[in-house]
């Protein structure tokens, strides 16, 4: 793990985080790879980047982009106004998966809330990624809430 580096993205990493967001038993469903970026994409990520609570992060292995995920700092009314951090879009390059790259991730975005004073970190994964929840789990993740969503 000694090569790897985490940093906000940046416009150059736009398809690398494409690819990793189709390369997924789920992504490759929803999400579209092959025609290069779309202006959907563009725009969530200027949006994202706009944003000081938004926080884009790659993961690098000597220079090549192996994953990636989603923060977003909310501010709270509940627990006493107290901030939260939201964790999604969780990915791995599958050639990296299994050697300890995700943990890593994750344990920089935990060290990012603590630094930011976010007193929770929550996320969500969908019900299907059996094996993601179990990694949730081992990292100190707790079930504790019951996810709705609405498509629209």
């Amino acid at each position: 793990m000694t090569t790897l580096i985490f940093r906000k993205a940046t416009q150059g990493d736009l398809q690398d985080i494409i690819d990793l967001l189709a390369d997924d038993e789920l992504g490759k469903e929803r999400e579209n790879a092959s025609e290069g970026i779309l202006p959907s994409y563009q725009s969530a990520f200027e949006s994202i980047d706009a944003d000081p609570n938004q926080y884009l992060m790659v993961v690098e292995d000597k220079g090549l982009v192996v994953g990636t995920c989603h923060l977003t700092l909310m501010p709270s009314m509940t627990l006493q106004g107290k901030l939260r951090m939201n964790i999604e879009a969780v990915r791995v390059k599958a050639s990296h998966r299994g050697q300890g790259l995700g943990a890593w991730m994750i344990h920089q975005a935990l060290q990012l809330g603590r630094d930011k004073g976010c007193k929770v970190i929550q996320l969500t994964t969908n019900k299907k990624r059996v094996d993601a929840k179990r990694f949730y789990e081992k990292l100190g993740f707790e079930a504790t809430h019951e996810g709705m969503k609405l498509y629209l």
